[in-house]
Formats: structure tokens, C-alpha cells, sequence
């Protein structure tokens, strides 16, 4: 089903897909889970980073609106890196679980140790608890990292051996391949 729709689409195309598809997913879940967790307030948090104290003082739609802008495009940001980086090296797209779960775990410790540091003035700087730590790990392993390699795996054709034409050829189902 999945090959039909993708059957006439440009490379470009494809590569918007997985980028689009990938960060609105990631990014979707991880404000959930995040605001869940920690309270919605995070998003305002996001807006005074760029705005500063003001958003959290005096809140209102516009700086949420602001902070969920920033959060997507972050989250988009990530998955056109990781689009872009499983051109060079197709074990990206292959192994796609294993290194999901590695670049969630990159995609966390840049958040937590470079850019929030830098971009907050909420954000506490360390030192941090283990616990806080190995559950954002676990957290961006799974929210961030896998619907974004994911996506690129399955919007993308592989230069590998496990091409979609080569897993159709192979009588695969269509919905793994």
C-alpha cells in the first residue's frame, strides 16, 4: 500500500515525506509526553528562550503558539539531520531500530547539554541526577529517535540490498519491507 503511494513520487518528494512525517511525529509525541510530565507550562518555557522571562510572566496564546513553533521546528531540524546523514551512510536507513534508539540518545544529550543551556534561562545547567538523565535518555531513545528513523526507512529507498523493488521481487510483504 505504502509502495503504491510512494510508486510515482520524486526523490525530493520522498525526502520531504520522511522529514515532515518524521519531525511532526517525533515532535508530537515528545510534547505530549513532556507536557504530561512536566506540565504545560514547558511551552512557554520554549517561547523564553527566545523571547525571555516575559513569556512565562505573562503568558497567552501567542507565546504557546511560539513555543510549539520552536519545539516543531527542532523536532524538524533532527529529522532533516538525520535524513541528510542516511544519504552518506545507508546503515541509517537499514538498521533503522538500532540506530533510531542511538540517535534519540544524541538527540538528548545535545538538548540537555548544549542547546537548552544555551537557549534557556529555565532550564537548570547541571549538575543533573542520574535518574533525570536515564530517563530522558530512555524517553528520547524512543519518542525522537524512532518515529524519525522510521520515517526516513520507510519513505526513502535504500542503496543496500533490501531495496523495496528487491523485497517485492522476494515476495515480502509490502507492509515490512
Amino acid at each position: 500500500m505504502i509502495q503504491d503511494f510512494l510508486a510515482g513520487r520524486t526523490e525530493k518528494e520522498r525526502a520531504i515525506l520522511a522529514i515532515v512525517v518524521g519531525g511532526v511525529v517525533a515532535g508530537t509525541i515528545d510534547i505530549l509526553y513532556a507536557g504530561l510530565c512536566y506540565g504545560w507550562d514547558l511551552i512557554l518555557a520554549i517561547s523564553a528562550g527566545l523571547v525571555g522571562l516575559k513569556a512565562l510572566r505573562v503568558g497567552g496564546v501567542g507565546y504557546y503558539a511560539l513555543g510549539l513553533l520552536l519545539h516543531f521546528f527542532i523536532s524538524l531540524t533532527f529529522a532533516a539531520f538525520y535524513y541528510v546523514s542516511s544519504r552518506k551512510w545507508t546503515f541509517l536507513r537499514d538498521s533503522w531500530i538500532v540506530c533510531g534508539l542511538a540517535y534519540g540518545a544524541a538527540v538528548q544529550i545535545v538538548m540537555m547539554y548544549i542547546v537548552l543551556p544555551f537557549l534557556t534561562v529555565t532550564h537548570p545547567h547541571g549538575p543533573y541526577e542520574l535518574n533525570e538523565v536515564l530517563v530522558g535518555l530512555g524517553a528520547h531513545m524512543v519518542v525522537i529517535g524512532l518515529p524519525i528513523s522510521y520515517s526516513v526507512r520507510l519513505f526513502t529507498k535504500s542503496a543496500g540490498s533490501h531495496t523495496w523493488a528487491a523485497s517485492k521481487s522476494m515476495g515480502m510483504r509490502e507492509d515490512i519491507a
